[in-house]
């Protein structure tokens, strides 16, 4: 369902309180809601890291409301609403808000949530369970959720999407990087992400080694990143390497690995946060994935985006197929992709590239 868009619009809220991939795959619709009530204020409702990534960054979020921890959002599903939860329903009801879009997911915790913002119209996805919204759509499993966004900016009358639209890149975050990584001269830059929140989407780190060697033989600065907990991560990687490589684990927050990504000539990753913000900002790169993760996660650009896919359905430990449930073991379902194919991905972009 495609609608037109609304007149007088003044106010829109979207609901999304998620972590860094799933904040990028929300920004096509964004950009496409922007387009389509160019005079309206959008207001974000997130988590608070969202407050300081967005805060005097240029696009089409004008303001972040921070979410508390609510039941099944950021709580236990059995967990009661606490007092600050009374306050933010408040709030937002004070908004008065034109338009709410619940772009959370299935909608069985996320629909009471925007109901209760009382807007003019809500807009959302809806498994068979979940409360319903002015205009909703079916929540389906492997799916592009870029797309499955798009489609919930359409039932609110955002019928385009501008494709040039990328994360802007702040003078801030390039001085953040350059704190952390002054300037290489004309060296090219490559960084390799090896870690993600999920085990089963690692590659193995002696590969990630041996692509940085042959990267480095080829005249890169190799730099491995990863967040403080995956310090141990990066570490592996790095004894496994014959050659020097950068170690920027824990080192860079966000806004920093915004600067140090616009100054890359290339990025390999698993199908994790960073390999899709570099993606958003325009980095040519490599994503290693699991192919149900690719469905869900391929960027709608594909110019510089090359995937290296693991076709695995069943558990190497177990032999559980792990398509429609997940056994109880964190391995690698992608340790199938082999290093001959990641490194000839790899080196093609390079070489357009560097």
């Amino acid at each position: 369902m495609t609608a037109r868009a609304l007149g007088k619009v003044r106010k829109i809220a979207v609901f999304r309180p998620s972590a860094l991939g799933d904040f990028i795959f929300c920004l096509p619709a964004l950009h496409a809601l922007r387009g389509a009530y160019p005079g309206a204020e959008i207001v974000y409702l997130g988590q608070r890291w969202h407050v300081a990534f967005l805060e005097q960054r240029r696009g089409p979020v004008d303001r972040v409301a921070v979410v508390p921890p609510l039941p099944g959002i950021g709580a236990p599903d059995d967990s009661s609403t606490a007092p600050p939860a009374v306050a933010f329903y408040e709030a937002m009801q004070s908004e008065r808000f034109d338009l709410a879009l619940q772009m959370y997911g299935g909608g069985r915790h996320a629909n009471p949530v925007v109901q209760r913002f009382e807007a003019c119209m809500s807009v959302g996805m809806r498994t068979p369970d979940a409360a319903p919204l002015s205009r909703t759509l079916p929540y389906q499993g492997a799916v592009n959720r870029r797309l499955q966004l798009l489609e919930v900016a359409s039932l609110a009358g955002a019928q385009h999407w501008p494709m040039s639209a990328r994360l802007h890149v702040t003078a801030v975050d390039r001085e953040l990087a350059a704190q952390v990584l002054p300037d290489l001269g004309k060296r090219a830059l490559v960084l390799l992400q090896p870690g993600s929140n999920d085990a089963r989407r690692c590659w193995p780190a002696a590969r990630y080694a041996a692509l940085a060697d042959a990267l480095t033989e080829q005249g890169a600065c190799v730099a491995i990143n990863g967040s403080a907990a995956e310090a141990p991560l990066v570490r592996a990687v790095l004894q496994s390497m014959r050659h020097r490589a950068l170690d920027l684990s824990g080192k860079l927050s966000l806004a920093g690995l915004c600067g140090l990504l616009q100054r890359c000539s290339m990025v390999v990753s698993n199908d994790t946060g960073p390999l899709h913000l570099a993606l958003e900002i325009g980095v040519p790169s490599v994503g290693i994935y699991w192919f149900t993760n690719l469905i869900e996660s391929a960027p709608l650009r594909q110019e510089h985006h090359r995937a290296a896919v693991s076709l695995r359905v069943a558990c190497p430990v177990c032999g559980a197929e792990n398509l429609a449930h997940r056994c109880e073991h964190d391995v690698s379902f992608v340790a199938d992709v082999a290093l001959e194919e990641v490194t000839a991905l790899a080196m093609a972009l390079y070489r357009d590239t560097a």
